[in-house]
Protein backbone atom coordinates (compact mmCIF):
# COMPACT_ATOMS: atom_id res chain seq x y z
CA UNK A 1 0.00 0.00 0.00
CA UNK A 2 1.51 3.48 -1.03
CA UNK A 3 2.07 5.52 2.38
CA UNK A 4 0.47 8.98 2.53
CA UNK A 5 3.08 10.66 5.21
CA UNK A 6 6.25 9.91 6.46
CA UNK A 7 7.36 10.71 9.71
CA UNK A 8 7.63 9.68 13.39
CA UNK A 9 5.90 8.81 16.59
CA UNK A 10 6.87 10.22 19.74
CA UNK A 11 6.97 8.07 22.53
CA UNK A 12 8.24 9.56 25.45
CA UNK A 13 12.15 10.00 24.36
CA UNK A 14 11.48 7.05 22.12
CA UNK A 15 11.05 7.92 18.33
CA UNK A 16 9.64 5.30 16.16
CA UNK A 17 9.86 6.07 12.37
CA UNK A 18 6.90 4.97 10.53
CA UNK A 19 4.96 5.84 7.75
CA UNK A 20 0.62 6.40 7.15
CA UNK A 21 -1.33 4.21 5.03
CA UNK A 22 -4.97 4.57 4.51
CA UNK A 23 -6.86 1.69 6.11
CA UNK A 24 -9.62 2.10 4.31
CA UNK A 25 -11.10 2.84 0.88
CA UNK A 26 -14.61 4.08 -0.79
CA UNK A 27 -16.40 1.53 -3.10
CA UNK A 28 -19.27 4.05 -4.08
CA UNK A 29 -19.83 4.86 -7.76
CA UNK A 30 -19.46 7.98 -9.15
CA UNK A 31 -20.97 10.01 -11.68
CA UNK A 32 -19.96 12.93 -14.33
CA UNK A 33 -22.48 15.05 -14.98
CA UNK A 34 -23.56 15.49 -18.78
CA UNK A 35 -25.64 17.40 -21.11
CA UNK A 36 -28.82 15.27 -20.87
CA UNK A 37 -29.82 16.42 -25.43
CA UNK A 38 -26.59 14.96 -26.24
CA UNK A 39 -24.48 13.13 -23.60
CA UNK A 40 -21.48 15.53 -24.07
CA UNK A 41 -19.67 15.60 -20.93
CA UNK A 42 -19.72 18.71 -18.56
CA UNK A 43 -16.88 20.02 -16.91
CA UNK A 44 -15.82 22.22 -14.74
CA UNK A 45 -13.32 24.82 -15.55
CA UNK A 46 -11.10 27.07 -12.82
CA UNK A 47 -10.81 30.63 -13.75
CA UNK A 48 -9.10 33.48 -13.24
CA UNK A 49 -11.73 35.97 -12.34
CA UNK A 50 -9.02 38.66 -13.45
CA UNK A 51 -8.40 38.32 -16.43
CA UNK A 52 -10.82 35.57 -17.34
CA UNK A 53 -8.58 33.03 -18.08
CA UNK A 54 -8.50 28.97 -17.58
CA UNK A 55 -5.72 28.76 -14.81
CA UNK A 56 -3.93 25.24 -15.02
CA UNK A 57 -3.22 23.17 -12.14
CA UNK A 58 -0.06 23.95 -11.15
CA UNK A 59 -0.56 27.47 -11.10
CA UNK A 60 -3.07 27.42 -8.34
CA UNK A 61 -2.15 27.96 -4.76
CA UNK A 62 -4.02 29.02 -1.41
CA UNK A 63 -4.88 31.98 0.16
CA UNK A 64 -6.60 33.00 2.98
CA UNK A 65 -9.95 35.69 2.47
CA UNK A 66 -10.14 38.19 4.66
CA UNK A 67 -13.62 40.03 5.93
CA UNK A 68 -12.96 42.85 3.35
CA UNK A 69 -12.43 40.28 0.30
CA UNK A 70 -8.76 40.91 -0.01
CA UNK A 71 -6.87 37.77 -0.52
CA UNK A 72 -3.86 36.98 1.78
CA UNK A 73 -1.19 34.46 -0.45
CA UNK A 74 -0.12 31.41 2.08
CA UNK A 75 2.60 29.29 0.28
CA UNK A 76 3.41 25.57 1.55
CA UNK A 77 6.97 26.78 2.73
CA UNK A 78 4.92 29.16 4.89
CA UNK A 79 2.89 26.43 6.66
CA UNK A 80 5.82 24.45 6.64
CA UNK A 81 8.37 26.99 9.01
CA UNK A 82 5.66 26.81 11.81
CA UNK A 83 6.73 26.36 14.87
CA UNK A 84 4.41 22.95 15.35
CA UNK A 85 6.23 20.00 17.03
CA UNK A 86 3.75 17.79 15.41
CA UNK A 87 4.58 18.84 11.43
CA UNK A 88 6.46 15.58 11.10
CA UNK A 89 5.80 13.80 14.20
CA UNK A 90 2.99 11.72 15.63
CA UNK A 91 3.37 12.64 19.43
CA UNK A 92 1.66 10.69 22.45
CA UNK A 93 0.26 13.00 24.65
CA UNK A 94 -1.75 10.74 27.06
CA UNK A 95 -3.19 6.58 27.85
CA UNK A 96 -6.76 6.15 28.72
CA UNK A 97 -9.19 3.09 28.16
CA UNK A 98 -10.99 2.55 24.97
CA UNK A 99 -14.32 3.14 26.63
CA UNK A 100 -13.92 7.37 27.40
CA UNK A 101 -13.27 7.92 23.26
CA UNK A 102 -17.03 9.20 22.29
CA UNK A 103 -17.58 7.32 18.71
CA UNK A 104 -19.17 10.34 17.47
CA UNK A 105 -15.27 11.96 17.35
CA UNK A 106 -13.73 8.87 14.97
CA UNK A 107 -12.85 10.37 11.68
CA UNK A 108 -10.70 8.71 8.94
CA UNK A 109 -8.30 5.13 9.77
CA UNK A 110 -5.07 4.96 9.27
CA UNK A 111 -2.26 2.15 9.25
CA UNK A 112 1.32 3.02 11.20
CA UNK A 113 3.96 0.84 9.17
CA UNK A 114 6.96 0.16 10.68
CA UNK A 115 9.39 2.71 8.61
CA UNK A 116 12.59 0.52 8.40
CA UNK A 117 14.87 -1.90 9.86
CA UNK A 118 15.78 0.04 13.17
CA UNK A 119 11.79 0.93 13.40
CA UNK A 120 11.03 -3.17 14.02
CA UNK A 121 11.78 -2.94 17.51
CA UNK A 122 10.26 0.37 18.83
CA UNK A 123 6.94 -0.41 17.35
CA UNK A 124 6.72 -3.67 18.41
CA UNK A 125 7.57 -2.29 22.04
CA UNK A 126 4.62 0.38 21.84
CA UNK A 127 2.25 -2.51 20.49
CA UNK A 128 2.73 -4.86 22.91
CA UNK A 129 2.75 -1.86 25.85
CA UNK A 130 -0.86 -1.17 24.39
CA UNK A 131 -2.27 -4.91 23.79
CA UNK A 132 -1.13 -5.54 28.23
CA UNK A 133 -2.36 -2.29 29.13
CA UNK A 134 -5.83 -2.50 27.16
CA UNK A 135 -5.57 1.31 26.66
CA UNK A 136 -5.77 3.41 23.62
CA UNK A 137 -3.01 6.35 22.85
CA UNK A 138 -3.78 10.07 22.45
CA UNK A 139 -1.64 11.56 20.11
CA UNK A 140 -1.33 14.87 18.39
CA UNK A 141 -0.27 15.44 14.73
CA UNK A 142 -0.42 17.25 11.48
CA UNK A 143 -1.80 16.00 8.23
CA UNK A 144 -2.73 18.17 4.68
CA UNK A 145 -2.40 21.45 6.79
CA UNK A 146 -3.57 21.28 10.18
CA UNK A 147 -2.94 19.76 13.33
CA UNK A 148 -5.26 16.80 14.07
CA UNK A 149 -6.36 14.40 17.08
CA UNK A 150 -5.46 10.92 16.65
CA UNK A 151 -6.09 7.74 18.89
CA UNK A 152 -3.86 4.67 18.47
CA UNK A 153 -4.81 1.10 18.96
CA UNK A 154 -3.50 -2.20 17.59
CA UNK A 155 -5.50 -4.23 15.04
CA UNK A 156 -4.20 -7.86 14.85
CA UNK A 157 -0.42 -7.08 14.50
CA UNK A 158 -0.52 -3.74 13.54
CA UNK A 159 -0.72 -0.15 15.03
CA UNK A 160 -3.70 1.69 13.47
CA UNK A 161 -4.34 5.40 14.16
CA UNK A 162 -8.01 6.65 14.01
CA UNK A 163 -8.39 10.58 13.39
CA UNK A 164 -10.47 12.38 16.28
CA UNK A 165 -12.26 15.40 15.80
CA UNK A 166 -11.91 17.73 18.63
CA UNK A 167 -13.90 17.89 21.65
CA UNK A 168 -15.10 21.82 20.28
CA UNK A 169 -16.02 19.95 17.11
CA UNK A 170 -18.68 17.60 18.06
CA UNK A 171 -21.94 19.74 18.82
CA UNK A 172 -24.26 19.36 21.64
CA UNK A 173 -27.65 17.63 20.55
CA UNK A 174 -30.09 20.31 21.47
CA UNK A 175 -33.95 19.85 20.19
CA UNK A 176 -32.98 16.71 18.88
CA UNK A 177 -34.46 14.35 21.53
CA UNK A 178 -38.47 13.96 21.08
CA UNK A 179 -39.97 16.98 23.78
CA UNK A 180 -43.06 15.20 24.49
CA UNK A 181 -43.19 12.89 27.98
CA UNK A 182 -43.34 9.43 26.78
CA UNK A 183 -43.74 6.44 28.92
CA UNK A 184 -42.46 3.44 27.99
CA UNK A 185 -44.08 -0.01 29.44
CA UNK A 186 -42.60 -3.07 30.97
CA UNK A 187 -44.38 -5.29 28.05
CA UNK A 188 -42.96 -3.37 25.52
CA UNK A 189 -39.51 -3.14 26.38
CA UNK A 190 -39.79 -7.19 27.15
CA UNK A 191 -40.98 -7.40 23.45
CA UNK A 192 -37.62 -4.92 22.56
CA UNK A 193 -35.84 -7.94 24.44
CA UNK A 194 -36.89 -10.25 22.57
CA UNK A 195 -36.77 -8.64 19.35
CA UNK A 196 -33.19 -8.07 19.84
CA UNK A 197 -32.33 -11.43 21.13
CA UNK A 198 -33.91 -12.75 18.29
CA UNK A 199 -32.17 -11.11 15.60
CA UNK A 200 -28.96 -12.11 17.66
CA UNK A 201 -25.90 -11.06 16.09
CA UNK A 202 -24.42 -11.28 12.60
CA UNK A 203 -20.73 -11.58 10.78
CA UNK A 204 -19.74 -8.08 9.71
CA UNK A 205 -17.91 -9.54 6.83
CA UNK A 206 -20.97 -11.05 5.53
CA UNK A 207 -22.77 -7.82 5.00
CA UNK A 208 -22.55 -5.86 1.56
CA UNK A 209 -23.64 -3.52 0.02
CA UNK A 210 -27.07 -4.04 -2.05
CA UNK A 211 -27.62 -0.74 -3.72
CA UNK A 212 -23.67 -0.75 -5.02
CA UNK A 213 -24.38 -4.14 -6.77
CA UNK A 214 -27.81 -3.23 -8.34
CA UNK A 215 -25.71 -0.05 -9.79
CA UNK A 216 -23.35 -1.79 -10.98
CA UNK A 217 -25.47 -4.35 -12.69
CA UNK A 218 -27.62 -1.26 -14.26
CA UNK A 219 -24.66 -0.30 -15.56
CA UNK A 220 -23.60 -3.26 -16.92
CA UNK A 221 -27.16 -4.27 -18.55
CA UNK A 222 -27.31 -0.80 -20.11
CA UNK A 223 -24.03 -0.83 -21.56
CA UNK A 224 -24.89 -4.12 -23.44
CA UNK A 225 -28.03 -2.84 -24.26
CA UNK A 226 -29.79 -4.95 -22.48
CA UNK A 227 -31.31 -2.97 -19.64
CA UNK A 228 -35.23 -3.23 -19.06
CA UNK A 229 -36.00 -0.98 -16.47
CA UNK A 230 -38.35 -2.76 -13.58
CA UNK A 231 -41.20 -1.06 -11.84
CA UNK A 232 -40.26 0.99 -8.46
CA UNK A 233 -41.33 -0.90 -5.70
CA UNK A 234 -44.23 0.93 -3.55
CA UNK A 235 -42.66 1.99 -0.47
CA UNK A 236 -45.16 2.41 2.84
CA UNK A 237 -46.54 5.95 3.21
CA UNK A 238 -44.72 6.95 6.45
CA UNK A 239 -46.06 8.53 9.39
CA UNK A 240 -48.89 6.27 10.01
CA UNK A 241 -50.28 5.69 13.75
CA UNK A 242 -49.46 1.92 14.80
CA UNK A 243 -49.98 -0.67 17.40
CA UNK A 244 -46.33 -0.53 19.06
CA UNK A 245 -47.06 -3.87 21.07
CA UNK A 246 -48.61 -5.30 17.61
CA UNK A 247 -45.70 -4.15 15.68
CA UNK A 248 -43.15 -5.59 18.02
CA UNK A 249 -44.70 -8.70 18.23
CA UNK A 250 -45.01 -9.40 14.09
CA UNK A 251 -41.37 -8.10 14.35
CA UNK A 252 -40.30 -11.28 16.31
CA UNK A 253 -42.10 -13.74 14.54
CA UNK A 254 -40.94 -12.40 11.27
CA UNK A 255 -37.16 -12.08 12.68
CA UNK A 256 -38.02 -16.03 13.82
CA UNK A 257 -39.43 -17.01 10.59
CA UNK A 258 -36.32 -15.37 8.56
CA UNK A 259 -33.83 -17.29 11.12
CA UNK A 260 -35.40 -20.85 10.39
CA UNK A 261 -37.95 -20.25 13.14
CA UNK A 262 -35.37 -21.01 16.19
CA UNK A 263 -34.20 -17.50 17.11
CA UNK A 264 -30.95 -17.88 14.80
CA UNK A 265 -27.95 -15.98 15.94
CA UNK A 266 -27.84 -16.77 19.31
CA UNK A 267 -30.27 -16.10 22.09
CA UNK A 268 -33.42 -17.57 19.83
CA UNK A 269 -34.27 -19.91 23.08
CA UNK A 270 -34.82 -17.02 25.47
CA UNK A 271 -36.55 -14.94 22.92
CA UNK A 272 -40.60 -15.49 24.12
CA UNK A 273 -43.39 -13.37 23.40
CA UNK A 274 -44.74 -11.60 26.30
CA UNK A 275 -48.23 -11.23 25.51
CA UNK A 276 -50.13 -7.97 25.05
CA UNK A 277 -51.63 -7.54 28.62
CA UNK A 278 -55.20 -5.97 27.23
CA UNK A 279 -55.65 -8.67 25.28
CA UNK A 280 -54.80 -11.38 27.72
CA UNK A 281 -57.54 -9.69 30.20
CA UNK A 282 -59.87 -10.09 27.39
CA UNK A 283 -59.46 -13.01 26.56
CA UNK A 284 -59.75 -13.77 30.32
CA UNK A 285 -62.85 -11.90 30.82
CA UNK A 286 -64.42 -14.13 28.25
CA UNK A 287 -63.16 -17.46 29.42
CA UNK A 288 -64.63 -16.81 33.04
CA UNK A 289 -68.43 -16.76 32.29
CA UNK A 290 -67.92 -19.86 30.94
CA UNK A 291 -66.35 -21.29 33.87
CA UNK A 292 -69.19 -19.82 36.10
CA UNK A 293 -71.95 -21.07 33.77
CA UNK A 294 -70.74 -23.97 34.10
CA UNK A 295 -70.55 -24.79 38.04
CA UNK A 296 -74.06 -22.66 38.44
CA UNK A 297 -75.77 -25.07 35.90
CA UNK A 298 -73.97 -28.40 38.01
CA UNK A 299 -75.64 -26.87 40.83
CA UNK A 300 -78.88 -26.12 39.61
CA UNK A 301 -79.25 -28.74 37.29
CA UNK A 302 -80.40 -26.35 34.49
CA UNK A 303 -77.47 -26.29 31.81
CA UNK A 304 -77.15 -30.05 29.77
CA UNK A 305 -75.00 -32.77 30.19
CA UNK A 306 -71.68 -30.99 28.71
CA UNK A 307 -71.81 -29.01 32.48
CA UNK A 308 -71.92 -32.18 34.32
CA UNK A 309 -69.44 -34.24 32.51
CA UNK A 310 -67.36 -30.97 33.66
CA UNK A 311 -68.26 -30.57 37.26
CA UNK A 312 -67.98 -34.69 37.59
CA UNK A 313 -65.15 -34.75 35.99
CA UNK A 314 -63.16 -32.51 38.21
CA UNK A 315 -64.44 -33.99 41.09
CA UNK A 316 -62.83 -37.31 39.97
CA UNK A 317 -59.74 -36.07 39.86
CA UNK A 318 -59.50 -34.93 43.14
CA UNK A 319 -61.14 -37.73 45.06
CA UNK A 320 -59.61 -41.40 45.76
CA UNK A 321 -58.97 -43.61 42.55
CA UNK A 322 -60.98 -46.46 44.16
CA UNK A 323 -63.57 -48.69 42.22
CA UNK A 324 -65.57 -48.35 44.95
CA UNK A 325 -66.03 -45.10 44.22
CA UNK A 326 -66.22 -45.65 40.71
CA UNK A 327 -68.99 -47.84 40.99
CA UNK A 328 -70.78 -45.82 43.37
CA UNK A 329 -70.74 -42.83 40.69
CA UNK A 330 -71.41 -44.94 38.06
CA UNK A 331 -74.48 -46.34 39.56
CA UNK A 332 -75.78 -42.73 40.58
CA UNK A 333 -75.61 -41.90 37.23
CA UNK A 334 -77.58 -44.60 35.87
CA UNK A 335 -79.90 -45.25 38.65
CA UNK A 336 -81.09 -42.82 41.09
CA UNK A 337 -84.51 -44.53 42.29
CA UNK A 338 -83.47 -45.35 46.13
CA UNK A 339 -81.14 -44.73 48.33
CA UNK A 340 -81.26 -48.56 49.01
CA UNK A 341 -79.86 -49.79 45.43
CA UNK A 342 -77.14 -47.42 46.35
CA UNK A 343 -76.40 -49.79 49.20
CA UNK A 344 -76.37 -53.02 48.08
CA UNK A 345 -74.28 -52.08 45.40
CA UNK A 346 -71.52 -50.97 48.18
CA UNK A 347 -72.08 -53.94 49.72
CA UNK A 348 -71.40 -56.10 46.16
CA UNK A 349 -68.70 -54.16 45.59
CA UNK A 350 -67.36 -54.66 49.48
CA UNK A 351 -68.07 -58.36 49.03
CA UNK A 352 -65.87 -58.36 45.99
CA UNK A 353 -63.09 -56.23 47.17
CA UNK A 354 -62.97 -58.93 50.38
CA UNK A 355 -62.84 -62.13 47.85
CA UNK A 356 -59.75 -60.29 46.09
CA UNK A 357 -57.81 -59.85 49.17
CA UNK A 358 -58.38 -62.84 50.88
CA UNK A 359 -56.29 -64.97 48.01
CA UNK A 360 -53.43 -62.36 48.04
CA UNK A 361 -52.82 -63.02 51.97
CA UNK A 362 -52.41 -66.91 51.35
CA UNK A 363 -50.13 -66.18 48.58
CA UNK A 364 -47.88 -63.88 50.62
CA UNK A 365 -48.57 -66.27 53.73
Amino acid sequence: MRSIWNGAISFGLVSIPIKLVNATESHSISFRQIHVTDGGRVRYRKVCELDGEEVPSDEIGKGYEEADGSIVPITDEDLAQLPIATAKTIEIVSFVPADEIDPLQMDSAYYLAANGATAAKPYTLLREALKRSRKVAIAKFALRGRERLGMLRVVDDVIAMHGLLWPDEIRVPEGVAPEASVSVREAELDLADALMATLGEVEMSSLHDDYREAVEAMIAAKAGGAFEPSEAVAQPAGGQVIDLMAALESSVRAARASRGGDGGGGGGGEAEVTPIRRKASASAAAASPKAVGGKKSTAAGGRGGAAKKTASAKSTSKATPSKSVAKKAASGKKSTTSASASAAAKKAAGAGAAKKAAPRKRSSA
